[in-house]
């Protein structure tokens, strides 16, 4: 089938993409897959940036920065839908809905990561429900592949009692892509933490680690399936 090798990333932030799955990504890539990514929110309009044409340039940049990373990795040019930034939920949940549905009648894709629910920030756990309803079954933009990721600073720090985690089940070795992937991780440069921060270079080299160490690896990336039919 036609769609057999595409990939659709739908994430909040650009960064996200590599933050999450970005090893993986350039894994399937690497075996002939197309990736795509679609960005719902800006990424900055929640830092209280009160000038609005230096608002503007921020995005802007955001967005330049997550071309660059889609030139240097060979996706698919991505696609902006700038919603405000943290404030996702603040939109009627169909109009982003609708949004999905529609890159996905695009695109076609076989597979879609997306955000865990369990996320922390709000716009990463909203996602994660809108994708589910907008590939639900017998839909028209039926998708058989999901899975979700995680996003060091976020999915980590749900810290509750109503067992709401991200448990993952799929594990991704990207030992032979870590490099690579940090490496396009360095360009959204404004986004990178100093050390010890879970966002710091050295933070997510260990997140790699540590996801590798449970799946006998030397570095991995972690998913959880939210749905796979064969």
């Amino acid at each position: 089938m036609k769609n057999e090798n595409k990939i659709m990333v739908v994430a909040a932030h650009p960064d996200d993409e590599i933050l999450g799955c970005g090893g993986t990504l350039i894994k399937l890539r690497k075996q002939g897959y197309n990736v795509q990514c679609i960005f719902l929110a800006d990424g900055e309009s929640s830092r209280n940036i009160k000038d609005k044409n230096k608002l503007l340039k921020y995005i802007k940049n955001r967005e330049y920065q997550a071309s660059k990373v889609s030139k240097l990795l060979k996706f698919k040019r991505p696609k902006f839908f700038r919603l405000p930034d943290n404030k996702i939920d603040s939109i009627p949940l169909i109009k982003i809905i609708k949004i999905i549905e529609k890159e996905i009648k695009i695109f076609k894709p076989s597979i879609i990561f997306t955000h865990s629910q369990a996320d922390l920030n709000v716009d990463h756990s909203l996602l994660c429900k809108a994708v589910l309803t907008a590939t639900r079954p017998f839909s028209k933009t039926f998708v058989k592949r999901i899975a979700s990721f995680e996003v060091a600073s976020n999915s980590e720090l749900y810290f509750s009692n109503n067992k709401k985690f991200f448990r993952p089940n799929l594990f991704c070795d990207i030992t032979k892509e870590i490099k690579l992937k940090l490496r396009a991780l360095k360009i959204y440069k404004n986004e990178i933490r100093k050390a010890p921060h879970a966002r710091s270079i050295k933070g997510l080299e260990n997140l790699a680690k540590y996801r590798g160490s449970q799946s006998g690896t030397k570095f991995s990336e972690a998913f959880e399936f939210l749905r796979d039919i064969i």
